[in-house]
């Protein structure tokens, strides 16, 4: 399986909650799954999210 991956960094100040919320947000509406989580020291959240490379064109761009 091919995947395109995401990084994404979340500041100290965004709370899990709010974290939870965002990443449920990516999921639902741009197809992206977790794949990988690290919290920093100083409290910055280090994310990766990824997801299956599609090989479809675009509507409308197609030859």
């Amino acid at each position: 399986m091919d995947y395109e991956y995401a990084p994404l960094r979340l500041p100290p100040e965004v709370d899990r909650v709010t974290a939870a919320v965002r990443l449920s947000l990516q999921a639902e509406f741009g197809g992206w799954e977790l794949a990988k989580v690290r919290l920093l020291r100083d409290g910055t959240r280090q994310v990766v999210l990824r997801r299956l490379r599609r090989n479809t064109l675009l509507p409308g761009l197609s030859t």
